[in-house]
């Protein structure tokens, strides 16, 4: 499924873009893309919140489970698939 977003998100835009949700999510301007998700703070719910909102924005879904294999955005967006080649 494709958004109207996808044509302006790169791949390399993704880390960001997830570092950008954590900022929001939990409510901590400090936080980059190598900010573990459990250490500043992130639960479930947060868990919950950052895959909708990736799925909304990137049209991708996003498991619950590889917030919490992957807590970095780093990491995060390295198993983030965009479908960008087909």
């Amino acid at each position: 499924m494709n958004t109207a977003n996808d044509a302006t998100i790169r791949p390399t835009d993704v880390p960001e873009v997830i570092a950008g949700l954590y900022r929001e999510t939990l409510n901590d301007d400090s936080l980059d893309t190598t900010s573990d998700f459990f250490e500043a703070g992130g639960d479930s719910l947060a868990a919950f919140q950052i895959t909708a909102r990736l799925h909304a924005l990137l049209g991708v879904e996003v498991p619950v489970a590889l917030v919490f294999a992957y807590p970095t955005p780093e990491d995060l967006a390295s198993v983030v698939d965009l479908d960008t080649d087909r």
